[in-house]
């Protein structure tokens, strides 16, 4: 039951996608994550690999189907660096006031609400600043 994938709208909550599955569209109403009602059994056959089950509904065949979306194999990986005028974020302990000079001198600004230093890459090798990068997703 190979499908391909025509429209993807995501929410926090939510991944609405419309499936196109020979000839008839199936559509995405509901995620849920592990250890929510609708999920009991799959999170006793797969345990920690669930990541989410999704109901979809199938207007055409009159169908619902559930699916699971499962860890199958893990691997070591690295990102690879940003490009050069991105960008990232740095973090400087109060009372680094010579750091924070050098940093403002590079062009980077501070970030209030984040309590960060915004600048960019190349600037952050440059300094040699690399080991204090804070990735995006943690602000």
């Amino acid at each position: 039951m190979a499908g391909r994938i025509v429209s993807l709208a995501a929410t926090v909550e939510t991944t609405e996608a419309t499936v196109v599955m020979e000839g008839s569209t199936m559509r995405a109403r509901s995620t849920l994550r592990p250890g929510q009602p609708g999920t009991k059994a799959l999170v006793r056959q797969y345990g920690d690999r669930l990541l989410c089950v999704r109901y979809r509904y199938d207007r055409v065949r009159r169908k619902r189907y559930k699916t699971a979306e499962v860890i199958v194999d893990e691997a070591p990986w690295e990102p690879p660096p940003p490009a050069p005028e991105t960008i990232v974020y740095v973090q400087v302990a109060w009372g680094e006031t010579a750091l924070a000079r050098q940093i403002k001198l590079a062009g980077g600004q501070w970030q209030r609400g984040p309590r960060l230093w915004a600048l960019r890459y190349d600037e952050v090798v440059r300094l040699g600043l690399l080991g204090r990068l804070v990735e995006p997703a943690v602000l």
